[in-house]
């Protein structure tokens, strides 16, 4: 399942193949079939992998901002971190694009899609609870637009960091704040 999201990542989802994930995964190609019937079983499969994987760390960021009091400024940049540019997270991060637009297209991966959007806000609430923002659910929906949108920026130009995530919360915290 790695070597699928490594492909997607590399080359978007039209390329996943049976042979070229089977010789990416160093796997025989019946081995291969044998588990994953179709593609698109593999597909889905693979990126529902990587959602677990990723709901489990943010749940796990979201708890530790909750046992905690951050100053603002802490907080906006351990929001900076969580999304910094670390090249074994770019293969995660483009398969998870690449969930969001299939899941468009696939029914079958929207209750995915819509969990990992769900986790994201339960990180975006935590932080705003620990910035004592008021309503922090109401304004949790920006804060994951923000860092999705922003992701997007940096994937697709090429960017090797965060910078300016900090600053952008920031600014929709002040905002909730005078609200």
């Amino acid at each position: 399942m790695q070597a699928t999201l490594r492909v997607i990542a590399s080359d978007g989802i039209g390329a996943v193949t049976n042979r070229r994930i089977a010789r990416e995964a160093g796997v025989a190609l019946g081995s291969l079939t044998y588990h994953f019937p179709s593609q698109t079983a593999l597909l889905r499969d693979s990126l529902l992998r990587y959602v677990e994987q990723e709901v489990a760390r943010l749940g796990a960021v979201a708890a530790e901002l909750r046992a905690t009091t951050a100053t603002p400024e802490q907080a906006a940049a351990a929001v900076e971190r969580l999304i910094a540019q670390d090249p074994s997270r770019i293969v995660g991060e483009l398969a998870e694009l690449e969930l969001h637009l299939e899941a468009a297209r696939d029914p079958a991966l929207q209750a995915a899609s819509a969990r990992c959007f769900t986790a994201y806000e339960d990180f975006a609430t935590a932080v705003l609870e620990s910035l004592d923002v008021p309503s922090p659910e109401r304004h949790a929906s920006a804060v994951v637009a923000l860092m999705v949108g922003l992701t997007l920026r940096r994937l697709g130009t090429g960017a090797h960091d965060a910078r300016g995530t900090a600053e952008a919360l920031m600014t929709i915290v002040r905002g909730a704040h005078a609200s």
